[in-house]
């Protein structure tokens, strides 16, 4: 039982770009509604866990959120740009590389041999992994064009995915205490970012729906870490890429030449082998 509650935050996280583009209405609809669903979901567990909610916890937590909003619409940018299964596994690998390095440069997390060599393997695997699965025998020239907007527009979104995990870890803020001020963040954010385009409309509501997702897995990633401890938790909570990836192929019908799928598979195959190490160096 433990174990599969430390999979629910892959699986609810993995599922949330599926259902977004299955929805559909664009990027801005896709995160005004993601965020407000975040938000609601995240009021309530707030009204009945009562979580410490001090001052600090609620700025930190808000601009934490803001840097999520970022993130998260520039991610649904780039899947504009060059589709899910090449933006999930290059975004994850950019995630979890550039959160890894910023924790070992600034934070000094790798302190043992062990760690160090574990680090390093693991940030070799992940950055093998993104450029297997960006792999493209031939592209055309607007194909080519496509491709380096969605990977500038992932290099933005990474900063923003960066500033969420950072701020937040700075001032330790983590836990039940974060997830509603991050959720009114998410939501300032989504409305700043989103205000110009005017996405008031019925996708924007449909897109709530993910947005329910996104905080239920977070929830489940607090309720698992004291079950089966923080390494085996963020391991498997990281491996939602496989599932967004493979559903982009699959059930999204995106079309992959023979070559691209083997390029792919090693690709996500790497990136797992890297997150497990990552998660062996937390132990």
């Amino acid at each position: 039982m433990d174990l599969f509650l430390s999979l629910l935050p892959a699986i609810f996280w993995g599922s949330i770009v599926l259902l977004n583009v299955k929805i559909g209405g664009g990027a801005y609809s896709q995160t005004l509604g993601t965020t407000i669903g975040a938000l609601l979901f995240s009021s309530v567990v707030y009204l009945i866990a009562r979580p410490e909610l001090t001052i600090t916890i609620f700025i930190v937590g808000v601009i934490s959120g803001i840097c999520w909003s970022i993130g998260q619409s520039g991610q649904f940018k780039s899947i504009e740009y060059i589709g899910v299964s090449k933006t999930m596994p290059i975004s994850t690998g950019l995630q979890i590389v550039s959160t890894t390095l910023f924790g070992v440069l600034i934070f000094r997390e790798w302190t043992t041999a062990t760690t160090i060599i574990l680090g390093v393997i693991a940030i070799a695997c992940i950055i093998g992994g993104i450029v297997c699965t960006s792999y493209d025998q031939e592209r055309s020239n607007e194909e080519a064009k496509k491709f380096k907007k969605g990977v500038v527009t992932l290099l933005i979104s990474t900063l923003g995915y960066l500033g969420y995990a950072v701020v937040a870890r700075a001032f330790g803020v983590n836990g039940w205490s974060a997830l509603f001020p991050q959720a009114v963040g998410m939501t300032i954010g989504g409305i700043i970012i989103t205000y110009k385009h005017k996405p008031y409309n019925r996708y924007t509501l449909l897109n709530i729906f993910p947005g329910l997702f996104w905080a239920a897995g977070n929830m489940f990633l607090f309720i698992s870490q004291p079950k089966v401890g923080v390494a085996i938790s963020y391991s498997l909570s990281q491996t939602g890429v496989v599932i967004s990836t493979l559903g982009g192929i699959f059930l999204l019908k995106e079309k992959k030449t023979k070559r691209q799928l083997i390029f792919i598979g090693i690709g996500i195959i790497l990136i797992i082998i890297g997150v497990v190490c990552l998660g062996l160096a937390k132990r």
